[in-house]
């Protein structure tokens, strides 16, 4: 019983430890605390993990509907549809009050890890990442598929990444075809904004442009690559699990009926 509860308290360390590597690597412009709950708010951007409620600590599940009442209005402010993201930090009883009050379930994802070394990334393409971000952004939200409007609050939060950021895109006859943001802290080298363009998708460009970002991070000292993928996103899925990534913990986001 108590190996037991040691590998647990192991395995929450190690996802405390990754979920800080992840709120350093991708910034929320504001970042307060409600008791254990991480309050990631950005007025600039949408994305989910950067405008949710991160709960921190299994055991915070006190005056859930005060909390729930105050934060609604502190997102009613920035515009942003009240979120919860879930994680095995979070108390149980927040998924249980929020299933009685009919929240919904979106975009179930994987946090997944792999040891970076030298048998990993040696036969990877040496390739320097990007100076000029106009440029890593030009192409990213070509490949992407991105929305113009997006702009502006995408080229925020990568400017405001204080760790080391590599920022790769791969050409195929002079047009990008793959990109790919590695974010090396310590140990660990977090992959973001993975993509390749839709038309150029099977040929191994996504596979190159993230082994030689890995190979960039592993060279200035990260031991451990990581990423999030959405759980549905199969071909993604084998391409992670065929480079080496293994599950470490899957997380989710919670809305009101009237928001999802």
């Amino acid at each position: 019983m108590f190996e037991v509860g040691r590998k647990a308290s192991e395995k929450l360390a190690d996802i405390r430890r990754f979920e800080a590597a992840g709120f350093r690597a991708w910034p929320a412009t504001s970042v307060h605390y409600d008791g254990a709950w991480a309050v990631r708010l950005t007025a600039s951007h949408p994305a989910g993990r950067l405008n949710s409620i991160n709960p921190l600590d299994p055991g915070d599940d006190r005056n859930l509907d005060e909390r729930i009442e105050r934060l609604t209005r502190r997102f009613e402010a920035y515009g942003r549809p009240l979120t919860f993201r879930i994680s095995p930090l979070a108390a149980p009883a927040i998924s249980a009050h929020l299933d009685e009050l009919g929240w919904t379930t979106l975009r179930p994802s994987l946090v997944m890890r792999m040891p970076l070394t030298e048998r990993a990334v040696g036969q990877a393409m040496h390739q320097i990442p990007l100076k000029d971000l106009n440029r890593f952004v030009s192409a990213a939200f070509q490949v992407h598929g991105y929305g113009a409007e997006l702009r502006p609050g995408f080229t925020e939060v990568v400017s405001a990444i204080k760790a080391n950021a590599g920022l790769f895109v791969l050409e195929d006859q002079d047009r990008p075809v793959a990109t790919v943001i590695c974010v090396h802290d310590g140990r660990l080298a977090g992959l973001f904004e993975i993509a390749t363009s839709a038309a150029q998708r099977g040929r191994g460009f996504g596979r190159r442009t993230i082994t030689s970002a890995l190979k960039w991070a592993h060279s200035h000292g990260a031991k451990e690559a990581w990423l999030q993928v959405e759980a549905d996103n199969e071909a993604a899925l084998g391409l992670y699990r065929s480079l080496g990534f293994t599950e470490l913990y899957r997380y989710h986001y919670r809305q009101p009926p009237s928001e999802a």
